[in-house]
């Protein structure tokens, strides 16, 4: 009965959670949706669209529902990694001892906004692989735990793309969703054209706090999935790669498949999915919608591909189709 009341509760906050995202951001309900499901993961996504979306926005009003810290890290080509992560400091004591003192950067909050990160030196950019994974930092001999819980939710303009650094593979497989902001509809537009961004902000009411959070996580991880679904998902996987898939496509166009630990992100984003719906097994759809936004940006395409500029997502679809 405590477990039927505590599910219950946790249900009602994902709903309340996703109808104060959806009335501050206008016309993105798919992209909301991925951002909860990268908090009921917890994990990390990438945001992609052209400036003006509301990408920033969307990030700083989740934080607020959430009642977590928020920090914004603003990616230039000039961005340290102790500028993320911080540095050593001189501090002296009351008796004129100086000792080295370490003073934290703004990665040490529970949500970070790494703004137009594919700005940032690649230096700069590893500077994020530990914290994203193993939740850390490391400064020269010490390590220190990141607060709970730890997000990174990153962004990148698809069409600025001179002066920027490609954001390396290890990198972007360490995002759980690649979320495109797409451009609004016309009767979104309209409600837009009196949208006050800061009176809105500022109404944006806390649903829950870090510990609710912690409770969703867990409940999000025993989610059941069945052997078969399991085994659907593994084929997806298997058919990313060239060398054992059916599609002509993925033999011709695809340079590297999905690695395992995609698979692992298919089947988490796949429950949180679930969850989010307000069900408590995984279904074959859950799979397969959730396959887009996790996939495609882990798998390679190879010269060929680049050179015909053939769309990932297309080839991903074939693949679903052929696959389920």
């Amino acid at each position: 009965m405590k477990l039927t009341k505590t599910i219950d509760e946790s249900i009602n906050i994902i709903e309340k959670i996703q109808k104060e995202l959806e009335k501050t951001i206008l016309g993105q309900k798919d992209a909301c949706n991925l951002l909860i499901c990268t908090i009921l993961c917890q994990e990390n996504s990438l945001l992609e669209g052209v400036p003006g979306l509301g990408k920033t926005m969307m990030v700083k009003v989740l934080a607020k529902i959430l009642g977590l810290s928020f920090k914004r890290i603003q990616f230039t080509p000039d961005l340290m990694p102790a500028d993320i992560t911080g540095t050593n400091i001189i501090t002296e004591t009351t008796k004129g001892i100086r000792n080295f003192s370490f003073h934290k950067g703004p990665i040490f909050s529970n949500i970070i906004l790494a703004d137009e990160i594919n700005r940032g030196t690649p230096k700069t950019q590893s500077a994020m692989l530990e914290a994203m994974q193993e939740k850390t930092v490391t400064f020269g001999d010490e390590t220190y735990p990141l607060d709970f819980p730890f997000f990174v939710l990153a962004t990148q303009n698809p069409i600025e793309m001179e002066g920027t650094y490609i954001l390396p593979e290890a990198q972007l497989d360490r995002f759980i969703f690649k979320i495109k902001i797409n451009f609004p509809s016309k009767d979104t537009l309209k409600k837009l054209a009196e949208y006050d961004p800061s009176t809105n902000l500022s109404n944006v009411q806390q649903i829950t706090n870090a510990t609710n959070i912690k409770q969703l996580i867990n409940l999000t991880n025993q989610i059941p999935i069945s052997s078969d679904l399991i085994d659907i998902a593994t084929n997806i996987i298997i058919n990313t790669h060239p060398s054992k898939a059916s599609s002509k496509n993925v033999n011709h166009f695809i340079e590297h498949g999905v690695s395992p630990r995609g698979l692992q992100a298919l089947i988490k984003a796949a429950k949180a999915y679930a969850f989010l719906n307000g069900r408590l097994n995984v279904s074959l759809e859950d799979l397969k919608f959730m396959a887009r936004p996790t996939l495609g940006h882990r798998i390679i395409r190879n010269f060929e591909a680049q050179t015909e500029d053939i769309d990932i997502e297309t080839i991903n679809d074939e693949n679903l189709t052929k696959t389920t």
